[in-house]
């Protein structure tokens, strides 16, 4: 039986690396074990949709902590190691080949996975997705040979790699399904931003469109086929039509799935020995009072950074609104908060929409439910103490550029 003492984290990512550097910040002197399934140092995925594959940044400035901090602070970390079982009634994980790793607690940050397009042709040479180092490497090296791209899937991945896909000179057509890309998560009045501000720049953006087929000659990918017949002649498909989180190890366990492993606010199982973090934690929020699994990079860290304090028998929660940020073209913008279909009955606005130097809101009545500031700078955790008041605001005030936010 492991030691009450050794910490096993199983995935590498932001959320493990976050958790790993906590329990130091809180000077825990026990062993830790940080276990990843790639062959590099833990880092954050921003970058890869983003800086480097934009070819701005350098790949160490993705990576969570130096390669010598994990030394200095006493943290094993083992990469391009599959666990492949977690025997919770031994209290130990089971590496690919057949060690076995003891435990006194084991988080889980095992992440997501992308989500592939059931059609024929989706496994052909040339259609790439993007969620590890390697997937934007290939994009990055793909975007200096080729001449034309299909993106598919109108989200945060696909209108990101459509400005890298641009900005690298190419040739860009972008297929959604819905009315506009992001309509489900901002509404008509946001999304129609971001669709104007791609068709701006010259992508061809498609809606209301299906797929049915990615052409392909000698195993490599020559085209596309849409629902209504018509064909996309294109060099490379990147395909960004959502993630699913890895659950299998949860599963195999006995644990709780449903979307993620299902956590409280504390990020603890129903097991006292297991814990979740990350993307692949669906966990009780406790100022919006519902389960939430979010796919986002402060999320990693804030919830890596919990399930740290949680570990070493605290009862802390971060009620903190929900947080994004995107950077596409000469755009930059941060979303607070979090608003379902039908949440919030109106959206109002605080400076210049035409000129996307904004700050949006969703309202329920008078109440702050999200806010997004775009190319207004310095405002995010100002929206954030407006949501979590839940007081009624004067939307008058709201809205008027003259008021500060921290006067409304």
């Amino acid at each position: 039986m492991a030691s009450t003492q050794d910490i096993v984290i199983v995935g590498a990512g932001l959320a493990g690396a976050s958790a790993a550097g906590s329990l130091r910040v809180e000077e825990f002197t026990g062993r830790i074990i940080l276990i990843g399934d790639e062959p590099h140092l833990p880092y954050e995925r921003p970058p890869l949709s983003k800086g480097y594959l934009l070819g701005n940044d350098e790949l160490e400035t993705a990576f969570v902590h130096p390669a010598d901090w994990y030394a200095e602070h006493a943290v094993e970390l083992r990469t391009d190691v599959e666990v492949v079982a977690l025997d919770r009634a031994a209290h130990e994980v089971v590496l690919a080949g057949g060690e076995r790793v003891p435990y006194g607690k084991v988080l889980l940050a095992t992440g997501s996975e992308p989500l592939r397009l059931d059609v024929p042709g989706g496994d052909l040479a040339g259609v790439l997705t993007l969620r590890r180092i390697e997937d934007s490497q290939r994009l990055k090296d793909a975007y200096t040979r080729a001449s034309r791209v299909v993106i598919i899937g109108g989200g945060w991945i696909g209108l990101e790699t459509a400005a890298a896909a641009r900005a690298a000179g190419l040739e860009v057509t972008l297929l959604e399904r819905g009315e506009l890309p992001l309509i489900r998560v901002l509404g008509l009045q946001v999304a129609t931003v971001f669709a104007d501000l791609h068709r701006e720049h010259g992508v061809d953006l498609r809606t209301s469109t299906v797929v049915a087929e990615i052409l392909g000659v000698d195993g490599v990918v020559t085209g596309v086929r849409l629902g209504d017949g018509s064909t996309i002649d294109t060099e490379l498909v990147v395909v960004g039509v959502g993630i699913r989180p890895c659950t299998e190890l949860a599963t195999a366990s006995g644990l709780e799935v449903d979307n993620g492993i299902l956590t409280d606010e504390h990020l603890r199982t129903f097991d006292p020995d297991v814990f979740a973090a990350g993307d692949v934690a669906n966990a009780t929020h406790p100022m919006l009072r519902r389960r939430l699994r979010v796919e986002h990079w402060a999320n990693a860290i804030r919830q890596g950074e919990l399930a740290g304090r949680t570990m070493l028998g605290r009862d802390d929660v971060d009620d903190r609104s929900p947080y994004f940020f995107s950077d596409q073209y000469d755009l930059g913008m941060e979303y607070t908060g979090y608003v379902e279909p039908g949440d919030a009955d109106r959206v109002v606005f605080r400076g210049d929409v035409a000129a996307r130097e904004f700050v949006a809101f969703w309202l329920a009545g008078d109440r702050v439910l999200a806010g997004m500031n775009v190319n207004v700078w310095d405002v995010a955790d100002t929206i954030d103490v407006l949501i979590r008041s839940g007081r009624s605001v004067d939307v008058g005030r709201l809205t008027d550029p003259a008021v500060g936010l921290d006067e409304v």
